[in-house]
């Protein structure tokens, strides 16, 4: 009388699908962190964007615009530091529309945020007509 071979998984074979199963798992995770970093970086970077749209758009709105640098924080995380300047075209041709070119001033806004080696930073610019905030041309 010969025994009926019992139908079923080896020992072996249980050990090989728990050991495929522990580095698919690994890998998923591994893709998780990194979508997980990837988002709170993004989030970080449209902080740093509405900030800056928030600086720039109320910019020498209330007073007349002025050469030179500036700088301040916007909170405890979020620093800002701006330079502005005459607006110089890449040809000296007059404008189409009437505005000439020496009332335009260049505002370049670096917006900064991190500590030490992990500090990040993101450059926006615009352009002013002189004459577009509340006070007089200079």
């Amino acid at each position: 009388m010969t025994r009926a071979r019992q139908q079923g998984f080896s020992l072996l074979e249980v050990i090989a699908a728990i050991a495929v199963l522990a580095i698919a798992f690994a890998a998923l995770m591994q893709v998780a962190g990194s979508s997980l970093s990837l988002t709170a970086r993004a989030n970080e970077r449209t902080q740093a964007a509405l900030r800056a749209r928030s600086l720039l758009d109320g910019a020498f709105v209330m007073e007349p615009v002025r050469e030179g640098g500036s700088e301040g924080r916007f909170d405890d995380t979020y620093r800002w530091r701006m330079n502005v300047s005459r607006y110089q075209p890449p040809d000296e041709k007059p404008a189409a529309d009437g505005f000439a070119a020496a009332g335009m001033y260049r505002l370049d806004l670096d917006v900064i945020w991190g500590q030490g080696g992990d500090e990040r930073h993101a450059r926006f610019s615009t352009l002013r007509l002189a004459g577009s905030g509340g006070g007089a041309p200079p």
